[in-house]
């Protein structure tokens, strides 16, 4: 800069004194030749000036990026670390990955396990639902059935009853048949035998016909008038009201299967097979 202000100053001065001088320009041309050297001179200094300058810039732009790399390389982390960097960058996302894997595949495991839970659910209902229309039915066919049963119970019972009926009506039938049998193979034409004439012995023996009181089998039980063919039960023609002797009060003699028996002051002559009443006397007793 100061080379430019020297060369400066000595141009101006030149071309001042150039009018004043005109008639020494030939004289002086070494003075000008001796300028212009050191002009040439000047502007060569100023380049070497600027040539060490930029010189000077450049290594100290080189220090500075040297510095900058320096300091790059200070700060920046060794190759193990960055090595061990991506590793842990590439197991973070391989764990990622599987984390993601990992969700998927528990919902599609979740998915399979609701489908698998709603066709078990289906699948049970569905069997539910048979199992309750096969109980349904084996309880329709066992109401059924029992139905059947009761009908077919009732059907047997009526057929029994009518049967019974018919047996009953054949027995009373046959029973109506031997009594008039009985009746008739027992004669009751001993009243006009004047042996078995009770009324007479009677009125001259009258303690042989007084009994005492009669007791009844069966508890309340009163006196009824019993007629020829009535029936009665066993306990009234048993030992206890059994006629042994029946010529002592004169009765004739009865063989089986009759028997003469006590009905309080009555004397019946009773078949023990049936306990049909084929003879009666009333109020032979006191």
């Amino acid at each position: 800069m100061m080379a430019y202000k020297l060369l400066g100053g000595l141009l101006a001065a030149a071309t001042v004194l150039t009018p004043l001088v005109p008639t020494y320009a030939a004289s002086d041309t070494g003075i000008s030749a001796q300028i212009s050297n050191r002009i040439a001179l000047t502007q060569r200094d100023d380049r070497r000036g600027q040539r060490g300058d930029r010189s000077e810039r450049s290594t100290q732009r080189g220090e500075r990026s040297r510095g900058e790399a320096r300091q790059q390389a200070a700060q920046a982390p060794p190759a193990e670390a960055r090595r061990e960097r991506r590793s842990d960058r590439r197991e973070d996302r391989q764990d990622t990955r599987r984390e993601r894997r990992g969700d998927q595949r528990s919902a599609t495991q979740t998915r399979v396990t609701t489908n698998d839970y709603r066709r078990g659910d289906r699948q049970d209902r569905g069997q539910d639902y048979r199992q309750d229309r096969r109980e349904d039915t084996r309880t329709t066919t066992r109401d059924r059935s029992g139905a059947n049963a009761v009908n077919r119970y009732r059907d047997q019972r009526r057929t029994a009853d009518r049967r019974d009926a018919r047996r009953y009506d054949d027995r009373r039938d046959a029973r109506r048949t031997e009594s008039r049998r009985d009746q008739r193979n027992w004669s009751r034409d001993w009243r006009r035998d004047h042996r078995y004439d009770y009324r007479t012995y009677r009125n001259n023996h009258r303690s042989t016909y007084r009994l005492g009181r009669y007791y009844a089998p069966y508890r309340d039980y009163r006196y009824r008038r019993l007629n020829i063919g009535f029936s009665i039960g066993s306990l009234f023609f048993g030992s206890r009201y059994t006629i042994n002797d029946p010529w002592q009060y004169r009765l004739p003699p009865a063989h089986y299967p009759y028997r003469w028996v006590r009905y309080y002051d009555d004397a019946l002559l009773v078949d023990t097979r049936r306990g049909r009443v084929v003879d009666v006397i009333y109020g032979v007793f006191w």
